[in-house]
């Protein structure tokens, strides 16, 4: 003889909808076919899992219903199970917002179907029953996204670590390419590494915060934070400078050098390393600009000796005075022994002070440095005394092998 339900109870509702449990879940997938253009779109395997958390959510109303009736835990400890059926793969592939709406179909069958499924007198009571255990999936699903959401950042953050790391070690392009690609680098033309001071705290909170202004600017970037050092690589940005300028809020205080822009990740290590040089050269020159250029910090770079930076400095500066003829050496020597004064100079090398001015803006020109701008002044000295010291090097061009 079947147990009678005690007064006020949903019992035989519950019983009712337990029966129905198939049919309510094949309707509802079928609801979503009709309804949700994306819904058609998933592949089949995908629209399996659906299927089994339809089943699982109608399963887990059942219990939730008994559980309330009987006064049993709360309604929140139950409707996290409405997802327990699908990999944790799906929260990937349906977004939150889409989980919502599968949530709302369900939901909606099922109310559709209360008038039939009801006992009696129990309408009222499982309607409302049900109306409340929507909202608590609904908080599940949230729950769900967001340990899927933190997962993911965490694993991001460790692949993104990896990445630079491997940037920083100079490994093959295929390595490089792979760990791209894993985090989605679309590798937009140019690409820049900018290295500054980690503000501190948990990585994946620096980057996040790296990430969100980035994409207030457009820039593509990963990131990495390898001691106290934070290590971004901007993608797709024209101006790289101005772009780590806007980034500034990532990072914490001290300075931030920017490597020279190269067309590819493939080729990153070489502004990486330019980046870090400069990083470790910029104490050097307390009032640099933040962020400041590599390039703006070779001769702090070469007197804290950085290979590459003497070499462009003996090569490309000190070199192209070398090539562009005698005079413009003599007149940069005459010019710093003469304390910086331009009629000093001229009165050295015997000529007119407009010549003097002439070849002053002609070594602009061959080097890039001014001599009559302090700072440019200061890199030719450099240039000069290292390439003085390897005078062959100096005019040799590099081999390639």
């Amino acid at each position: 003889m079947e147990k009678r339900a005690a007064p006020g109870s949903l019992e035989e509702s519950v019983r009712s909808i337990e029966r129905a449990a198939g049919t309510l879940a094949t309707a509802s997938v079928a609801r979503m076919d009709e309804t949700l253009p994306w819904f058609r779109d998933l592949p089949a395997e995908q629209r399996a899992w659906v299927m089994l958390v339809a089943q699982a959510g109608v399963r887990s109303l059942v219990d939730w219903l008994r559980s309330r009736d009987k006064g049993g835990p709360a309604p929140a400890d139950n409707s996290d199970e409405f997802f327990d059926a699908a990999p944790r793969a799906l929260a990937r592939s349906i977004n939150l917002g889409q989980t919502v709406q599968l949530i709302r179909v369900t939901i909606e069958v099922v109310e559709e179907q209360l008038p039939l499924l009801a006992a009696p007198g129990q309408e009222t009571g499982i309607r409302e029953a049900v109306l409340y255990y929507s909202r608590e999936v609904a908080f599940g699903a949230a729950r769900v996204y967001a340990r899927a959401a933190e997962t993911r950042g965490a694993w991001d953050a460790r692949l993104q670590a990896l990445l630079v790391d491997a940037l920083l070690r100079g490994d093959s392009s295929d390595v490089l390419a792979s760990r791209a690609a894993a985090l989605g680098w679309a590798d937009a033309p140019p690409v820049a590494v900018a290295v500054g001071r980690s503000p501190g705290g948990e990585a994946a909170a620096v980057l996040h915060t790296v990430y969100r202004a980035a994409r207030r600017i457009g820039v593509e970037i990963l990131g990495g934070v390898h001691g106290d050092r934070l290590v971004v690589v901007l993608g797709g940005a024209a101006d790289p400078m101005a772009a780590t300028e806007r980034l500034l809020v990532g990072f914490g205080d001290g300075p931030v050098v920017v490597g020279p822009a190269v067309p590819s990740l493939d080729e990153a290590t070489e502004s990486a390393r330019a980046a870090l040089a400069g990083y470790r050269a910029a104490p050097a020159w307390p009032s640099a600009p933040r962020p400041v250029s590599s390039s703006d910090l070779l001769p702090e770079r070469a007197l804290a000796a950085d290979a590459e930076a003497r070499r462009i400095l003996r090569q490309e500066v000190y070199g192209a005075l070398v090539r562009a003829g005698g005079e413009l050496l003599e007149t940069l020597d005459a010019f710093f022994a003469g304390g910086g004064v331009l009629e000093s100079a001229a009165r050295g090398l015997f000529v007119h002070p407009n010549t003097v001015r002439y070849r002053l803006r002609r070594i602009g020109e061959v080097t890039g440095f001014t001599p009559l701008v302090p700072r440019d002044a200061f890199t030719l000295r450099i240039a000069l005394t290292i390439g003085r010291l390897d005078p062959l090097a100096s005019t040799t061009p590099p081999t390639t092998g």
